[in-house]
């Protein structure tokens, strides 16, 4: 196993300090498989998409557009 090292503010050390009966390594562990999980499933998604760059950012903005109109927030 390859061994990482982890840079964490200081208010989060304070708040890791006083629980360390927690395995923290592990808590990282699961937090870096569970985001590398998902970044695999989206290339996967992703792999065949014809969609460019472009497309997605006008959906995103029609979506964005749609919510706003929703709730009253443009007309």
């Amino acid at each position: 196993m390859t061994n990482v090292t982890l840079a964490v503010p200081e208010d989060l050390h304070k708040i890791m300090q006083k629980h360390k009966d927690i395995k923290w390594s592990e808590v990282a562990r699961q937090a870096i498989w569970e985001k590398a999980r998902k970044l695999e499933l989206m290339d996967k998604l992703l792999a065949k998409s014809t969609l460019t760059e472009e497309d997605a950012l006008k959906i995103g903005r029609k979506i964005k557009h749609g919510i706003a109109k929703k709730h009253d927030l443009v007309k």
